[in-house]
């Protein structure tokens, strides 16, 4: 499966670069977005790696970027009318849904996504998505107030519910003036996933579930307790893993880093919603536990702001948040694989090889997040891998390599 792709502009790894996508067909549905305009690019970079492409126009789109230059740029005929009686007898709409190797939605309106939804085949582009038995991923677009709406949120479930994978959305300016998640994400970023996708690898077939970033804790609805994790560790983990063919279930918490390429995203702000989160994943063949949850929250949080008063500082009373990782390893749902991650000041090695134990986790990735390390927010690591056989110490280097190397053993294990 694939889904959200965000780190454009990333060195991918080597293996996934070199893959080509000749010989592969991918049907491309636009929908009527701003976004369109990238679609055009999209097309290009899709068939510089050897994809032919099929290109389908909802009416919208055309106010938006016209038939001639998606004709054009993808050398194939465009499909836009449902009841084209020369296309019925041609290439049906069956036929034509079912053609593909993929079927690619960039971009996908709130609109469109909606009628995938409940189901509807009101126009070509819905028709062909209803008849298809092809996988399907789709690139939402629209508006940061329409992609929070919950109904847009409610739809999303069922999309994800029915297997259908989803690349992003981003986080930035949009069209409109306002800022948030909703855009599109970039071409190349798709090209990349739509590589993943055609690849082969040792994961295959695995479904791996992936906690990463801090949790936000509210204080009131406008403070919260918070910790210094930046989520890149997270982030390199699910895409080494990615690119080994698993599917990745990418739980995040309100992290600085981008979003990692080759996984569904799940966005979450509390340990209890990360803990929901991860348990709606299951069931898993692994299970990683990279983020960084807060161990406390205010045990009856403010519905307003907390103002200043001459009687002094408010009263917080703290409780503890579920303990993900334990909750998870202690499972009757358990994954194959359980391995947690250990940031500690102090006794790191001591401190993490009692968590492996207490927590009943298969590994423990140990590491020290003193700030003279800059290891927490930076872009280097330095851990010790924990698990019954012993620990191995690494040397330090970039959290991407650091993935590399923990998603060479979990491949390993996993085929044992």
């Amino acid at each position: 499966m694939i889904a959200a792709e965000r780190a454009y502009g990333q060195t991918r790894l080597g293996r996934i670069a070199d893959i080509m996508l000749t010989g592969k067909h991918i049907l491309l549905i636009i929908s009527g977005g701003i976004a369109a305009y990238k679609s055009l690019d999209l097309i290009r970079r899709l068939r510089e790696q050897g994809a032919t492409i099929t290109p389908v126009m909802t009416r919208a789109a055309e106010q938006f970027v016209t038939p001639l230059s998606v004709a054009a740029l993808s050398g194939s005929k465009l499909y836009r009318d449902l009841f084209d009686l020369t296309d019925e007898a041609e290439m049906g709409h069956i036929q034509l849904s079912r053609s593909a190797d993929l079927i690619l939605v960039a971009p996908a309106t709130g609109d469109l996504m909606a009628r995938m939804a409940q189901g509807r085949a009101d126009d070509l582009a819905s028709t062909l998505l209803l008849a298809t038995d092809t996988p399907v991923v789709i690139a939402p677009a629209m508006n940061v107030r329409m992609w929070d709406h919950p109904a847009t949120q409610r739809n999303i479930k069922t999309l994800t519910d029915d297997g259908i994978a989803m690349l992003g959305p981003n986080e930035g300016d949009m069209a409109c003036g306002e800022y948030g998640p909703g855009r599109m994400v970039e071409p190349m970023e798709i090209v990349q996933a739509v590589k993943r996708h055609f690849d082969s690898g040792p994961l295959v077939g695995r479904r791996i579930i992936i906690t990463s970033g801090p949790t936000h804790e509210p204080i009131d609805p406008v403070r919260y307790i918070a910790n210094r994790s930046s989520g890149a560790q997270g982030s390199a983990l699910a895409e080494a893993l990615s690119a080994k063919g698993a599917e990745v279930v990418f739980v995040t918490g309100p992290a600085e880093h981008a979003h990692p390429a080759g996984a569904q995203v799940v966005m979450v702000e509390t340990a209890q919603q990360m803990l929901e989160a991860v348990q709606s994943a299951l069931p898993a063949d692994a299970a990683i536990f990279a983020a960084a949850v807060a161990d406390w929250r205010i045990d009856d949080a403010s519905d307003r702001k907390l103002k200043k008063t001459r009687d002094g500082l408010p009263a917080l009373t703290f409780t503890e948040n579920p303990d993900i990782l334990a909750t998870i390893a202690k499972s009757k749902n358990r994954p194959l694989l359980v391995v947690g991650f250990a940031a500690e000041t102090d006794n790191v090695l001591a401190h993490a090889k009692a968590k492996r134990e207490r927590k009943a986790c298969d590994w423990i990735v140990a590491n020290d997040v003193s700030p003279e390390t800059g290891i927490m927010g930076g872009s280097e690591n330095a851990v010790t891998l924990i698990s019954e056989e012993g620990s191995e110490t690494w040397p330090r280097m970039t959290k991407r390599e650091v993935a590399k190397r923990i998603a060479d053993r979990v491949a390993q294990a996993l085929a044992e």
